[in-house]
């Protein structure tokens, strides 16, 4: 991960103990982190619909940004694929720390706090 420090502090500044973040910025960073953790330490059992929000969130915010080139847009929506890929968890840290340095990117661009509206649907 090259912006590990960058993450660090956007999960500190924008995510709440308990449910979605009230910002773009903290719900993404709390999106990777809820699908690493799931697949690291559970292998994936308790996955569901959850997780698929989650990951097409990250997936979708990232890739219609207009931020990334086609190079980077196709590495995010391969290591959301592979992390889709649920039977067979990603437990290497190498598609979460992409992303995750993504996430950055994009909060660097956004540099003031985006705003968001929970997701009714998701429950983690």
């Amino acid at each position: 991960m090259r912006y590990g420090e960058d993450a660090k502090a956007l999960w500190q500044t924008y995510v709440p103990k308990r449910g979605q973040a009230d910002t773009v910025q903290g719900e993404l960073i709390r999106a990777v982190e809820k699908l690493r953790d799931e697949a690291q330490r559970n292998s994936n059992i308790n996955w569901g619909k959850n997780h698929v929000l989650l990951a097409e969130y990250l997936r979708d915010t990232l890739t219609h940004s207009g931020l990334f080139d086609e190079v980077a847009t196709a590495e995010i929506q391969r290591d959301v694929a592979r992390l889709l890929n649920y039977k067979y968890p990603e437990t290497s840290n190498e598609p979460y720390d992409r992303l995750t340095d993504h996430i950055v990117e994009w909060a660097r661009a956004h540099p003031a706090a985006v705003p968001r509206q929970p997701d009714r649907r998701l429950k983690i």
